[in-house]
């Protein structure tokens, strides 16, 4: 099995700047830029999401 690095705020941010950029891409039409995201809270669990509504 391969290394693998965790998904962490600054990638995932890249990825959905990146799904904002074209929407039409397949990054932004696969939900790739969410679950980039949801990765990155689930790694970093302390880190606060300014999008979220929960509060």
């Amino acid at each position: 099995m391969g290394r693998s690095t965790p998904m962490d705020h600054e990638s995932a941010d890249r990825i959905g700047d990146a799904a904002e950029r074209d929407p039409d891409s397949a990054t932004a039409t696969s939900g790739f830029d969410d679950r980039a995201q949801d990765a990155a809270d689930r790694n970093d669990p302390g880190a606060v999401d300014e999008d979220d509504d929960d509060f």
